[in-house]
């Protein structure tokens, strides 16, 4: 089961830089996250969504691909990798692990000019790594489903 975490940082620049940091500790076998994304609201008060490409698509389309080659055989492999691998992806999309539209309007009507949003599902972590990189960046968290204790942990270590 994936934990999602919802942090509001009071500038632009920060929400990015946060899951920059968790990536690299993904890349280091520390933490595994299903999916990340940054909203950042401009002076403006335009919204703009960073998303990356959740788990559930990417594995989607690989597994496509690969039953598009199968079944396409001899014939016409090419047109078939193209075709398994966007049903793939539709397919992994439909299992999508993702946010509620409604709870990202409700962030992003929090959002406030010149500050943003870092939404990331975690599916497992090593805690006190996850809380270490996390001391660097002055945040609130926003929204949680970790338990109250490790979330408070964090909202502590997000005080800079």
């Amino acid at each position: 089961m994936s934990n999602i975490i919802v942090i509001i940082f009071d500038d632009t620049e920060q929400a990015g830089e946060a899951r920059a940091s968790l990536r690299e500790l993904e890349k280091g076998g520390y933490l595994k996250l299903d999916d990340a994304a940054v909203l950042v609201k401009d002076e403006s008060g335009k919204i703009q969504v960073k998303n990356e490409v959740d788990r559930s698509v990417k594995v989607g389309a690989l597994g496509g691909g690969l039953l598009g080659l199968l079944i396409a055989g001899v014939f016409f492999p090419l047109a078939g990798i193209v075709l398994g691998a966007a049903a793939g992806a539709l397919i992994g999309k439909s299992f999508d692990p993702g946010v509620e539209k409604n709870f990202v309007k409700e962030v992003k009507d929090a959002l406030t000019p010149g500050s943003s949003a870092l939404f990331v599902l975690v599916s497992s972590s090593n805690p006190d790594m996850a809380i270490a990189a996390m001391r660097k960046y002055e945040g609130k968290v926003y929204q949680t489903s970790l338990d109250p204790e490790a979330e408070k942990t964090l909202q502590e270590a997000l005080k800079g």
